[in-house]
């Protein structure tokens, strides 16, 4: 079964960083750009490349041959930087898969949602193992790589050290943990829990165990979970994480987890462009 291919959720509306723009501090010029593009799109430091383009070098690094960009309909700035990366870079290719909004919806249905639209536009990933990640985060070569690698399970992802992420306790508190069986495979994912039930989670070295939102997955297995994701009772969104905690939960051993200790550039809100422009 194939499993050179990625696909990247770069639909969101970036609505937490554009309201996080206004007490960021940055310049003008750099507040300007940031309320016009989608996140993974902003010039960063002094290359003033954005995050999409180091994201799909490190792709490249990993030999990782097709790669699907989930956007919103208003894609324009995607075609276009999409097609002056491929007049310098070979051997990769890139598609955009459209997430549409239902029309009794302003807003879209969730990553859940936005994965499925993508295999529906590109059935080929049905038959293949395919890596599925955030646009906002840089995830290295060597997470691109593991998730690559042979195995029985059909499904995997990275577990992150909490310690590695190197982000402040208050941050860490609004991650994912994961909760993983002693021959490493996934046993849930548990969004936001409180702050008593956190050690509950600590595997047996001691460390928290963090989901990034780095997958790798089966298309005809995580498929039909997919397709009848439960809505989000808050967000009122199809969320990949609920797809996976009841997959995990019907099939044994189905999701293996790599662990990773390193830190991932991430641009959750605008104050975390700083660290690419300091």
């Amino acid at each position: 079964m194939k499993n050179e291919s990625l696909v990247i959720m770069a639909g969101g509306a970036s609505s937490r960083m554009k309201r996080s723009l206004a007490s960021s501090g940055l310049d003008n010029e750099t507040l300007r750009i940031a309320s016009n593009l989608h996140k993974a799109l902003i010039p960063l430091g002094e290359t003033q490349k954005p995050l999409l383009f180091y994201l799909l070098k490190n792709a490249i690094s990993a030999k990782i041959k097709h790669v699907y960009i989930i956007t919103s309909p208003e894609n324009a700035a995607f075609k276009g930087f999409t097609s002056e990366f491929l007049k310098k870079n070979n051997g990769i290719s890139i598609h955009l898969a459209v997430q549409h909004v239902p029309k009794d919806r302003k807003k879209p249905l969730g990553t859940a949602d936005a994965l499925q639209q993508c295999i529906d536009q590109y059935p080929n990933l049905l038959k293949e193992r395919f890596t599925v990640c955030n646009g906002d985060n840089l995830y290295s070569v060597g997470a691109l790589n593991d998730l690559k690698k042979d195995r029985n399970a059909a499904n995997a992802l990275i577990s992150y050290s909490s310690k590695g992420l190197n982000f402040s306790d208050e941050r860490i508190s609004k991650f994912a943990l994961m909760d993983i069986d002693s021959n490493g495979f996934l046993k849930g994912i548990i969004e936001k829990p409180k702050l008593e039930e956190v050690n509950d989670y600590r595997d047996a070295s001691g460390i928290l165990r963090v989901s990034m939102n780095i997958f790798n997955f089966s298309g005809e297995v995580v498929y039909p979970y997919l397709q009848n994701c439960f809505l989000d009772p808050i967000r009122n969104e199809k969320e990949l994480p609920q797809a996976v905690r009841r997959m995990v939960s019907e099939i044994e051993n189905t999701m293996l987890c790599y662990p990773r200790s390193e830190h991932i550039p991430d641009l959750t809100d605008a104050n975390d462009i700083k660290q690419f422009v300091e």
